[in-house]
């Protein structure tokens, strides 16, 4: 892909470069030649937000509501309609709105692979959004178009005959739920070999005859995403080892930059609240404002005078993040570990390294943001004597329970939350605990970070007045790279200014979410 100069435009941009039908069948792809065109850099842009807007979309949908539920396809379906990225239409029905916009799709994911291959927690969000969007424009394709899609993309799913179906019958209609004789025909099955299908296998959920499974239309999505994700992930490995050549390009560099920063948003580690906390405070805060893993994190630490590496890597980022100064870190850890079995010299020469070093002040000097809730729920679960980790992913539910009452949450609270834990929508079971302690009907936010938790908490306490609403990290913690984007940017003489106008849009957009 070759990037030509040209005046900004922000409306009605057009693909450019020869139109070639044959490269977009269908209204999905699997991404797998990249694109050759010559594109403007307006266009660069334009793209990759349009792109980026909607997979934040995505993802705020996937933690506010049950993915594949009725309401969350509706409201994913509007914002798709909104956004005008992709179109629905057969082959025979590619006109050039339609070619532009299935093209706009193809260049768009591409760019944000650059943006999003820099790094593992950048990859692990965009592979995610990427399927949750890729599942849900699987289910609108048309039916019979979903083997000839197969077939385009080298995927050898092969619809068993009615023959074969009637061989198998008893056994087919056995194996898939809600299937019965009357249902049975015109019911489509897929005939794979059984190790494509370990997902389906290993719970019991298909047929096997002879070395194959047989997986029902229903099911067949399973083994697509995992093909898309494998795909995918080796894609972006590929594309972090060309990343050298690409960040080369003085144009390029700054906009890519600016595109993986709108992911990962206010990263906690600016220290925009520094020192506006007191040690004296936290306590009461604890109490009040701190979510169930930090509050848990807490108790323990006064309880044993001691958290193991994982726990105060999590708590200690947390505490950073809501404004606690290196110089009160450092008071704090220390004050609570020598009422324990640590004096004060093993203090210092063990412990406040990790410290120093988490606030940017040893080692790499790297400003390293708080732990997201996918992060705590994903990595390093909590072993024996630990207190880590998201309480509501990594506790005994009877436990769970015993902690919940113990925090006054009535027994119908605990129940709502215990059923969001059971479907392992453990971001919106925490919410549903913020809900619960704040005495709100509807928070009004999309968790899905421990510090934006707390943020939430001291603006619905105090009214907005100390603590201000801040975006959210998607991710864990990473590098801060706010300098280096700055510094990129006034390097880069090639970027015209209303190219930074529109990274000015892009940032005020996601502040909207």
């Amino acid at each position: 892909m070759q990037f030509l100069r040209g005046r900004h435009q922000r409306i009605n941009t057009k693909l450019t470069g020869d139109r070639k039908g044959d490269h977009y069948p269908f209204s999905l792809q699997f991404y797998q030649v990249p694109p050759t065109e010559n594109i403007s850099l307006s266009e660069f842009e334009t793209f990759a937000i349009e792109r980026l807007k909607l997979l934040k979309t995505i993802e705020n949908l996937g933690i506010s509501y049950v993915k594949g539920s009725t309401e969350y396809n509706g409201k994913l379906e509007n914002e798709l309609k909104k956004l005008k990225l992709f179109s629905y239409a057969t082959k025979d029905e590619l006109d050039d709105k339609v070619y532009d916009e299935r093209r706009k799709d193809h260049i768009s994911h591409f760019i944000l692979r650059l943006a999003y291959c820099q790094s593992e927690d950048l990859r692990r969000w965009f592979i995610q959004q990427e399927i949750d969007l890729f599942k849900f424009r699987f289910s609108l394709l048309p039916k019979e178009k979903i083997q000839d899609f197969l077939k385009f993309n080298h995927m050898e799913y092969v619809s068993i005959s009615e023959e074969e179906k009637n061989l198998h019958q008893d056994d087919l209609i056995n194996s898939t739920f809600g299937l019965s004789k009357t249902k049975l025909e015109g019911y489509e099955f897929y005939k794979v070999p059984f190790q494509a299908a370990l997902d389906l296998v290993r719970p019991r959920k298909v047929f096997l005859s002879k070395g194959f499974a047989f997986i029902p239309h229903k099911d067949i999505i399973t083994l697509i995403l995992n093909d898309f994700r494998t795909r995918l992930s080796k894609a972006l490995a590929l594309s972090a080892r060309s990343l050298p050549i690409v960040q080369s390009d003085e144009r390029l560099q700054p906009l890519l930059s600016h595109l993986s920063h709108s992911y990962t948003g206010q990263d906690f580690s600016s220290q925009k609240n520094a020192g506006k906390i007191s040690l004296d405070q936290i306590n009461a805060l604890a109490t009040k404002s701190f979510p169930l893993c930090m509050r848990q994190l807490h108790k323990s630490l006064r309880e044993h005078h001691h958290l193991r590496h994982g726990g105060r890597m999590q708590y200690g980022l947390f505490l950073k993040g809501i404004g606690l100064t290196l110089e009160q870190a450092l008071q704090f850890w220390k004050l609570e570990f020598t009422k324990g079995k640590v004096d004060s010299e093993k203090f210092d020469k063990t412990y406040s390294y990790s410290i120093r070093h988490n606030y940017g002040k040893e080692g790499k000097r790297t400003d390293y943001t708080p732990y997201s809730c996918m992060k705590i729920i994903l990595s390093n679960p909590p072993s024996q004597g630990d207190y880590h980790g998201c309480p509501f992913r990594h506790s005994d539910p009877e436990l769970l329970k015993q902690k919940l009452q113990s925090y006054k949450v009535s027994s119908a609270g605990i129940s709502q939350i215990m059923e969001l834990v059971k479907g392992m929508h453990f971001q919106l079971a925490c919410q549903k605990y913020f809900e619960l302690t704040h005495n709100v009907d509807d928070s009004g936010f999309s968790l899905n970070h421990p510090n934006q938790y707390f943020a939430e908490s001291q603006k619905l306490l105090t009214g907005g007045r100390d603590v201000k609403k801040e975006q959210v990290p998607i991710e864990g913690s990473q590098p801060n790279t706010s300098s280096q984007i700055i510094s990129s940017s006034s390097s880069s003489t090639n970027v015209t200014s209303t190219q930074s106008e529109e990274m000015e849009d892009l940032e005020q957009m996601f502040s909207e979410y």
